[in-house]
């Protein structure tokens, strides 16, 4: 294997760099000596003194800001002392107002649709109800070899033991934290919308298959959204912020509008939120295909959608479903995973000419990439809504609607 670097080895350097954009991933851009440095801890248009944390040649390198030499009008003092260099990696933008978080997201997902998808399109950044702190709802630890529960340091394995989460909802990890786990597990916390608490320590077997090893608060969560009442295995997919599955379920309605007696699938469907309200739409008479691989959240939308006969949950991957699925649908809602839907699953519901497609995305490069995709096929995005579902970090969650028409 060649060895041979690009470029001088700037780890541990001190640097002193004017910050120009932000960009994907919970960073910043720099440029030093015709090299790109990816700069944490910053806001556009500062002045930092930055040290080179990771440099594998070639260029670009990563560094944190450790000294803030002239501040952006939307720097604040992070509410966490761990939102530091070196400290925890949960959180991205402590350091930047609730305004200036929600801009930052919105050039984010505006550069990667201009970049990946060609197209010049407004974003604007909904907020959430409930503010910065105390929304998250679901967290996992690590812990460490003394046996305390922690968060991870960013791009690190570190775990770093923590007293409390201020943007965990409040109490969820006040009997978890005191508590001594076995070192090396991870733990799965979970605080569900009756107040109980589901935490699960599972520990790590090769090839990443997680065995459970104990558990506090019960196996059953009970959410509520769309107008149901949801019973959940306490690990089961499900929106973090305790706002977010209402208000995504409610634009997915509003722009899939399926016909009484339509037949439309729901890809990547979790427990079945969107199904849910699709099968409202198209009534007795219509069908929905709700297509999920996980065991877990599979059995849970077979069972929490047992009164809506119009709903077939089958449990698989979606191309494999799909691949023997003949009927065309009139309408297609999909939430993929953070890597994005991808090529085949694209072509194959472009193919089947639905249309309306509703993405529900989580990673704006790949919902630019299959935007792109659906755009060879004659699909054009129509509208976009972003909500900031994750405040404080890089992370933002967008709507959007496909057509086979012009964009209206």
């Amino acid at each position: 294997m060649n060895t041979t670097r690009s470029a001088p080895d700037w780890k541990g350097s001190l640097l002193e760099l004017d910050v120009e954009s932000v960009a994907h991933g919970g960073h910043c851009v720099a440029r030093c000596d015709g090299r790109v440095v990816f700069v944490r801890h910053t806001l556009p248009g500062e002045r930092v003194l930055a040290e080179v944390t990771e440099d594998r040649g070639g260029s670009f390198c990563r560094a944190n800001a450790v000294q803030v030499l002239v501040a952006a009008p939307g720097r604040v003092e992070p509410p966490c002392p761990l939102a530091r260099p070196n400290g925890c990696g949960g959180c991205d933008w402590q350091h930047a107002s609730a305004e200036t978080q929600r801009e930052l997201k919105a050039a984010v997902v505006a550069e990667q649709l201009e970049r990946l998808a060609g197209l010049e399109w407004p974003v604007h950044v909904e907020e959430l109800p409930g503010g910065l702190l105390g929304w998250r709802s679901r967290v996992r630890l690590g812990v460490t070899f003394s046996g305390r529960a922690g968060l991870r340091e960013n791009r690190e394995h570190r775990v770093i033991p923590v007293d409390d989460c201020p943007i965990s909802v409040p109490d969820m990890l006040s009997e978890v934290l005191p508590k001594a786990w076995t070192r090396g597990a991870e733990l799965a916390v979970a605080k569900d919308a009756e107040g109980i608490v589901h935490a699960t320590e599972m520990r790590i077997l090769p090839g990443g298959r997680p065995r459970m090893q104990r558990m506090m608060g019960g196996g059953q969560a009970v959410e509520y959204a769309a107008g149901r009442k949801w019973l959940l295995q306490a690990h089961s997919f499900w929106q973090v912020h305790p706002a977010a599955a209402d208000t995504l379920a409610s634009v997915v309605g509003e722009w899939a509008r399926a016909s009484p007696g339509a037949h439309v699938w729901d890809l990547y469907s979790g427990v079945g939120l969107f199904a849910s309200v699709l099968a409202g739409q198209v009534g007795p008479d219509g069908s929905v295909l709700a297509v999920e691989s996980a065991k877990l959240a599979a059995a849970d939308a077979m069972m929490n959608l047992e009164d809506l006969p119009q709903v077939r949950v089958i449990r698989g991957k979606v191309r494999q479903v799909l691949a023997d699925e003949g009927a065309r649908p009139e309408v297609v809602v999909l939430d993929p995973p953070r890597r994005g839907a991808g090529r085949p699953i694209v072509d194959t519901i472009a193919e089947r000419g639905p249309s309306t497609v509703v993405y529900v995305a989580c990673d704006p490069a790949s919902l630019a990439r299959d935007i792109a995709r659906f755009a060879t096929h004659g699909y054009r995005l129509a509208d976009l809504r972003a909500f900031d579902a994750f405040p404080m970090t890089q992370h933002v969650e967008c709507v959007a609607r496909l057509t086979a028409d012009a964009p209206t």
